[in-house]
């Protein structure tokens, strides 16, 4: 029996595993990186649109939080519950109100988008904080 040198499967000292191993699927990588992706493109090109939603509705949120908390003098509570029922395109119930009472502010907020205060003035009532772009 001639030998070529090199060893077969059979042999003891072969590194090369005697069945080729199976690559593994790359299938469900490749369509959960395509997800991820649609996901970014989606938020990119909606999110002017969410952004100018939060300001508004912020805005409108300190504007109501002060005039509830400090012309109608209810808690802060109940004027959170006023906003939730507003229609504001369901963004007031993502708005959430605090108050500072020494400087008769109401700053209301949404998580990671917007923010807004509204001051109360005696002479001239609840007026919005210039807004910054």
């Amino acid at each position: 029996m001639a030998t070529s040198g090199q060893p077969g499967p059979g042999d003891r000292g072969s590194t090369a595993p005697a069945y080729p191993t199976r690559q593994p699927s790359r299938w469900k990588r490749n369509l959960i990186l395509l997800a991820l992706l649609a996901l970014a493109l989606w938020l990119a090109w909606i999110w002017r649109g969410l952004r100018e939603e939060a300001l508004v509705g912020a805005a409108y949120g300190a504007r109501v939080g002060c005039v509830c908390r400090f012309v109608s003098d209810r808690p802060l509570d109940s004027c959170e519950g006023d906003l939730k029922i507003a229609g504001l395109h369901g963004a007031g119930r993502w708005v959430s109100l605090s108050e500072d009472v020494d400087r008769r502010t109401v700053k209301a907020s949404v998580p990671l988008l917007a923010a807004q205060s509204a001051d109360f003035d005696p002479a001239r009532g609840c007026r919005l904080e210039p807004w910054q772009d």
